[in-house]
């Protein structure tokens, strides 16, 4: 997760350590970063579920918490806006404070979408267990999508469809560039994207 930029700003003016940002990137701070693909992750799992027959889908996650859920957030915008569908305020449901400090308890809409896409594979636990207390089945009656292909045991009893962080290719790009910024090689300073994949599970209901 992100850091204060505050914090941020005293390292690189203080100190000449070499830095990467890893997992996030902060807007007006000229650092290397390595990211996942979140904005194309959360759109590829958006058009999945739209080839499953899903047509009204609502997205799970605090937009501008973190970078990456409004990244994720978009990615879900892009698919929605380009097969013509609504983009639902009320389908846009808060997981968790602005400050990021405290996970809110999740509040289902009025009106029912068939399918969530949410922005973390814990928030997409935290969703089921709600959909449960409220007497729908997944993916039976509703069907829902992670991120990450990241969860302690036990959290959840369904296998999520979710977007896989390709961690150990993240990690190997943060290596590579700490090393040629050890030996006082130019890096690009910018966003070093990491391509995850598709993990298709038990989570998502055909309605076609």
């Amino acid at each position: 997760g992100g850091l204060r930029s505050s914090y941020l700003k005293m390292i690189r003016d203080h100190y000449a350590t070499p830095t990467v940002y890893m997992d996030f990137y902060v807007p007006g701070i000229k650092e290397d970063s390595v990211i996942s693909n979140s904005y194309y992750g959360t759109y590829h799992l958006t058009n999945y579920l739209y080839e499953k027959g899903h047509k009204k889908i609502a997205f799970v996650g605090t937009v501008l918490a973190t970078n990456s859920i409004t990244d994720r957030y978009l990615g879900y915008t892009k698919s929605i806006i380009e097969h013509q569908g609504e983009l639902r305020q009320d389908w846009v449901i808060a997981d968790r404070d602005e400050d990021r400090n405290n996970f809110e308890t999740l509040e289902l809409p009025a009106e029912m979408p068939t399918a969530f896409v949410c922005n973390c594979d814990m928030t997409a636990s935290r969703l089921i267990k709600t959909l449960r207390s409220a007497g729908y089945r997944v993916p039976k009656d509703i069907s829902v999508v992670g991120f990450d292909d990241y969860l302690f045991p036990g959290l959840c009893d369904i296998p999520l469809t979710t977007y896989a962080v390709n961690m150990e290719g993240m990690a190997d790009s943060g290596i590579r560039l700490l090393i040629k910024k050890m030996n006082g090689k130019e890096t690009s300073q910018g966003m070093h994207m990491v391509e995850g994949s598709f993990m298709e599970r038990a989570s998502v209901k055909n309605i076609e």
